[in-house]
C-alpha cells in the first residue's frame, strides 16, 4: 500500500431527531394527555488510533464521512433511537487539525485512543416535556440540533525510538536491512528510498526498539528540496537519531561537509531536533584502513567540536553493529525510565496540591 502521511477530509455528525407532537387516544380514557416522545441524539464522528495501520492512504480515496441521524420521537412517550457513531481508524501518531484555523484538535499517540472530531446533534423534545398544571395540552415541541460539520487535516508522524538520517547513498537502507527484518529497496543510485521505512531491531530477549529510515536529505531539504523534507516530521517523535555518514568519500563528498549539511537541515526544519541526542555512524569502514578511520574520527572531534558518540561501522557486517544496537537499547531504556519517573513525580505533585 502506498505510504501517505497527509490527508484532508470532511466529517459530518448526525442531526438530532425531532420531538413528537402526540396525544393519548385510548378507549375509556376520556382525558388523554400529551405523550409525544423525545428524539434521539445524532451520532458523533471519532478518530481511533490503530497500531495495525501505518498510512493515511484510505483517506485519499474516501474524503467524506457521516454519522447517523437520530430518529424522531413517537407517540406513547417513545424516544427516538440514537444515531450510530462513526469510528475512523488512523495510524498511531496521527495529529488532527481544523483546516479553517489550523488549530490542533488532538494527537493520537496510543493504540486504541479515541478523539471526537464532530459532535452529534442534541435531541429535540416532545410535547410531553412541556406538560404542566397550567398547560395540560401543550402543542410545543423542539427540533433536534444539527450535527457538527468540520473540515479536517490529518498529519501522520511515525512513532519510532530511533530515526536514521543522512545524505543519499550513505547506506541507510543497508543498515536497516542488516539490523532488522525490514527489506527496503537497495541500489547504487540516490533516492532509492522514496518513503519512510520502519524496522524492529532486536537487542536480546524482550528487548527491542523501532528504527525509521527516511529518504536521503540534501542541502535545502528543510525548504522543500529533494524528497526528505516531506518526511522530516517523522523524526520529531524519536528519542535518538542515528546520523549515518559515508566515510569513504568515493563521490567527492567530504564526510565533514556531509555532517554539516544534515545538521544544518535538522536545525532549520525544527531547532528542537538540533538538541536531540544524535549518534554519528561512520559507515563503510571496511573500505578504509584503521589509521584512516582514526584520522577521520579525530577530524570530526576537532573540526566540528563533536561531543556525542562516534561509531565506526560497516552496514554490511552485522558483527560490527552489535555494540551499537546494545548501547542504543540501553540509552532508550534509560530515557523511558526517566520519562516514567517524571510522570510519577508530576502526579505526586498534583496530589499534594489538591
Amino acid at each position: 500500500m502506498k505510504f501517505v502521511d497527509e490527508a484532508n477530509l470532511r466529517v459530518e455528525a448526525g442531526d438530532g431527531g425531532h420531538g413528537c407532537l402526540s396525544f393519548r387516544r385510548e378507549k375509556y380514557v376520556p382525558h388523554g394527555g400529551p405523550d409525544g416522545g423525545d428524539g434521539g441524539d445524532g451520532g458523533s464522528v471519532y478518530l481511533v488510533a490503530d497500531h495495525n495501520l501505518n498510512t493515511l492512504y484510505d483517506y485519499r480515496i474516501n474524503r467524506v464521512f457521516k454519522a447517523e441521524r437520530g430518529a424522531n420521537g413517537a407517540g406513547k412517550n417513545r424516544t427516538g433511537a440514537k444515531g450510530g457513531d462513526r469510528y475512523l481508524p488512523v495510524p498511531v501518531g496521527t495529529l488532527c487539525y481544523a483546516r479553517e484555523t489550523d488549530e490542533l484538535i488532538g494527537d493520537l499517540t496510543k493504540d486504541g485512543e479515541t478523539l471526537c472530531v464532530a459532535q452529534g446533534g442534541y435531541h429535540g423534545l416532545g410535547n410531553a416535556r412541556f406538560k404542566s398544571s397550567t398547560n395540560q395540552a401543550p402543542r410545543k415541541t423542539t427540533d433536534g440540533t444539527p450535527g457538527e460539520i468540520r473540515e479536517l487535516r490529518l498529519e501522520l508522524k511515525l512513532l519510532a525510538d530511533v530515526g536514521l538520517v543522512g545524505l543519499p547513498n550513505a547506506g541507510k537502507s543497508t543498515l536497516l536491512s542488516s539490523i532488522s527484518a525490514a527489506r527496503p529497496r537497495i541500489a547504487n543510485y540516490p533516492f532509492t528510498t522514496l518513503q519512510p521505512q520502519v524496522g524492529v531491531v532486536s537487542a536480546g530477549p524482550l528487548r527491542s526498539f523501532t528504527l525509521v529510515d527516511l529518504p536521503g536529505l540534501i542541502e535545502g531539504a528543510a525548504e522543500g528540496v529533494g524528497l526528505g523534507h516531506r518526511f522530516l516530521r517523522h523524526v520529531q517523535r524519536t528519542r535518538l537519531l542515528f546520523h549515518l555518514v559515508d566515510a569513504v568519500d568515493i563521490e567527492g563528498r567530504d564526510p565533514i561537509e556531509q555532517i554539516r549539511t544534515i545538521a544544518d537541515e535538522l536545525q532549520r526544519f525544527n531547532p528542537a531536533l538540533a538538541t536531540r541526542p544524535r549518534w554519528l555512524l561512520l559507515n563503510k569502514i571496511d573500505a578504509l584502513d584503521p589509521a584512516e578511520v582514526d584520522t577521520l574520527r579525530q577530524r570530526v572531534i576537532e573540526e566540528l567540536d563533536w561531543q556525542g558518540p562516534i561509531y565506526a561501522i560497516s552496514a554490511i557486517d552485522p558483527n560490527s553493529l552489535n555494540g551499537l544496537i546494545n548501547e542504543a537499547m540501553d540509552a532508550i531504556e534509560a530515557q523511558v525510565a526517566a520519562e516514567d519517573d517524571d510522570a510519577t513525580s508530576t502526579i505526586d505533585d498534583s496530589d499534594e496540591l489538591s
